[in-house]
């Protein structure tokens, strides 16, 4: 079984892991809004690649009031335009994903960037979307439970605290825990080259501290401080950032270290 996360647009490299024949588990973030490395995305295609690149370079260097001046000054009034433009590219994406994800099979969840709308209307017949459910796959119980952690952008990808728990207080015991953000562990939730800390998931932590799965895949931060951690007998594995490395992390199903 393969597994990837953060695939953003990707679809050459989506499309060859999809057809190697092996089930693919994708946790999330299936679109592309902004890459900060080169500002091409959704966003880049409504308000153009200079924009977005500015944007972003703000981002990483965390400007934070001068990016949002250009964003003001770029949008002003038309927000709820840029919003719906945003929305129509966005859903081209998801055509094309389908395309790519035509011939695989597999089982996805959203993340934060994803819209979960769009999302499960685009799949293919062989693809399920998996999110908030408990699946028995070759022996092993996997719950999966997508979405990014709430943040003032709002964004539809998104799952309360509160939602999550629920969620997750559902599942009982997994064997694999599959979820698009880090617990809240700083090493894991933590961006070496943009600087940032990211929000990692609480209500995550504690369902690991308290029901130990054997192992937790996860995705959402790019270039983490550690891509791997126990917390008490849980590995916790970040997938990998597949838009930069269109290399898929090959799961082995007896779990061995």
């Amino acid at each position: 079984m393969l597994v990837i996360s953060d695939v953003h647009y990707a679809l050459d490299s989506l499309r060859r892991v999809v057809t190697s024949g092996e089930p693919v588990l994708i946790l999330g973030d299936l679109v592309n809004l902004t890459d900060y490395r080169t500002g091409e995305g959704a966003l880049a295609d409504v308000l153009g690649i200079d924009f977005a690149r500015q944007s972003a370079a703000f981002r990483a260097a965390g400007r934070y009031d001068e990016m949002r001046a250009l964003w003001s000054e770029t949008v002003g009034d038309d927000l709820d335009a840029f919003r719906s433009a945003i929305g129509d590219a966005i859903a081209e994406q998801y055509v094309a994903v389908r395309n790519a994800l035509e011939g695989g099979h597999g089982y996805v969840i959203h993340g934060n960037v994803d819209r979960p709308g769009y999302l499960e209307k685009s799949l293919p017949d062989e693809f399920e979307y998996v999110h908030g459910r408990v699946m028995e796959l070759e022996g092993l119980r996997f719950g999966f439970a997508g979405g990014g952690v709430v943040t003032p952008l709002k964004a539809e990808g998104e799952v309360s605290d509160e939602e999550m728990e629920e969620i997750l207080s559902g599942f009982g015991s997994v064997d694999v825990l599959c979820t698009h953000v880090p617990p809240a562990v700083p090493a894991l939730r933590t961006d070496v080259i943009t600087g940032r800390v990211e929000r990692g998931s609480e209500p995550i932590l504690r369902y690991i501290e308290e029901t130990q799965p054997r192992l937790h895949l996860f995705g959402d931060v790019h270039q983490p401080q550690a891509t791997t951690w126990r917390i008490g007998a849980t590995l916790c594995r970040n997938a990998g950032y597949f838009r930069a490395t269109g290399t898929p992390l090959k799961l082995d199903m007896s779990l061995s270290p």
